[in-house]
């Protein structure tokens, strides 16, 4: 496979300034190379991603690929209380009613806080719909 990379770079064509440019870019160290690349990104006000790697096609062409399974189960994460605390652990005591007044409040104090774990996708929504309607920021994962 490495055959067919030299290749393929050997066919690339580029001008003399630009082949300037990489000479040069290749004798860089590793530091250098990331201070060029924060540099360049200043400059032309971009940033760099890496390029998410490619799903290989699966043998056999024609069969149809599985659906993804989505995801059934999910915890609830209070990240943030908001500026209305007191609804927020109403909320929390609605949500989980075996909380006492005090472990209510110590959970939206702790945020970010999981609230519920492995709840079914219903759960999930309303208990997020709730603390979210209460002023607080909800995750679900």
């Amino acid at each position: 496979m490495s055959d067919k990379k030299e290749k393929v770079v050997k066919k690339v064509k580029t001008d003399s300034k630009l082949q300037k440019i990489v000479d040069e870019v290749s004798t860089l160290s590793v530091m250098e190379l990331s201070e060029l690349v924060k540099a360049l990104e200043d400059k032309l006000g971009v940033q760099a991603v890496a390029a998410a790697p490619v799903a290989a096609a699966p043998a056999g062409g024609d069969q149809a690929t599985p659906a993804a399974e989505e995801k059934s189960e999910f915890d609830v994460i209070l990240a943030s209380a908001g500026s209305n605390k007191i609804a927020v652990i109403k909320a929390i005591r609605e949500i989980k009613p075996d909380l006492g007044l005090k472990d209510a409040k110590d959970l939206a104090d702790a945020a970010p806080k999981e609230i519920l774990e492995g709840a079914k996708k219903e759960v999930a929504d309303e208990a997020k719909e709730k603390l979210e309607a209460a002023g607080a920021q909800v995750e679900l994962k």
